[in-house]
């Protein structure tokens, strides 16, 4: 069966497909930090904003604003909640240093102890939600000071399984990395020389006391890329990517992560009353002038 791979920056059909996801690095920077640039400035901004909390995306996110922008024009906020790891602040002033981008810290704890407190069995899910909520707020309101747009820090893996807050860390003006591969992720992460510490360690959300992405998920970054690559970039059915030797059960849990999460890839539907309705028929502007 031929595909089509567009990996490395070559097109070409291929019969049998290996799931090798290297990136051509030098290629994806120079697309990334174009994209940064020409969507801000396209808005008639020329300031960044990042959430920098310490993890390999809002790195890799916040060195592409700096080398598209300037350091001088990106904002690296840190947000720490009383039971962030002080590890993640450490390595969030790590990058900031290395990268002399502009920084502030503002902690959440008193934004979101309130509405905590008002259900003490509260879930650590929610909890979370809250503090992934009130981190956009502070995110925005920064915005709004620096005169910059907020840039996103979501991976495509994450996106696809949904494995984000929705008007939290899922919100952004733009986002470089949401389609990069966690695994590509740490390529070009490498490539830019983020910090070995921070490349390194356990992906976490960083919302309670040890937790992991990938002990929540179940599964390893690195698995479910591969079987992700299959189904989305090469068009794989799930009873292929069977074939091609992964399990069932996990071919069946990836496949059910991503079509339930559906509605956090999409602005909200809006009901169709008029001949041109904002979504559907009004797409861009046109003819507009200047």
């Amino acid at each position: 069966m031929a595909r089509l791979s567009i990996l490395k920056g070559i097109i070409s059909f291929v019969t049998i497909p290996e799931i090798n996801l290297s990136i051509n690095t030098d290629l994806a920077r120079k697309i990334l930090t174009g994209f940064i640039k020409s969507e801000i400035t396209r808005a008639g901004f020329s300031k960044a904003v990042v959430g920098l909390s310490g993890g390999i995306d809002s790195a890799l996110s916040c060195v592409l604003a700096a080398a598209a922008l300037g350091p001088e024009n990106v904002l690296a906020v840190r947000m720490p909640y009383k039971s962030s790891s002080p590890e993640s602040l450490e390595h969030a002033q790590l990058l900031i240093e290395q990268f002399k981008v502009q920084s502030k810290t503002i902690e959440i704890t008193e934004m979101v102890d309130p509405l905590i407190g008002r259900e003490p069995e509260m879930s650590k899910v929610r909890k979370g939600n809250i503090m992934a909520r009130a981190r956009m707020i502070v995110l925005y309101d920064q915005s709004e000071a620096f005169n910059g747009l907020v840039v996103g820090t979501g991976n495509k893996t994450e996106i696809l399984l949904g494995y984000s807050t929705l008007w939290g860390d899922s919100a952004s003006a733009l986002n470089p990395v949401g389609d990069l591969y966690k695994t590509q992720v740490r390529q070009l992460s490498r490539a830019m020389c983020v910090p070995n510490a921070i490349i390194d360690k356990a992906p976490s959300a960083d919302l309670w006391l040890g937790q992991t992405d990938e002990d929540e998920l179940g599964f390893t970054y690195e698995e479910v890329d591969r079987v992700l690559y299959l189904l989305v970039d090469q068009r794989y059915s799930p009873q292929e990517c069977i074939e091609a030797g992964f399990a069932g059960h996990f071919v069946e849990k990836v496949v059910s992560r991503v079509r339930r999460s559906q509605f956090k890839r999409m602005l909200p539907p809006i009901a169709k009353v008029s001949n041109r309705t904002v979504g559907y028929d009004f797409l861009y502007l046109r003819d507009w002038g200047t």
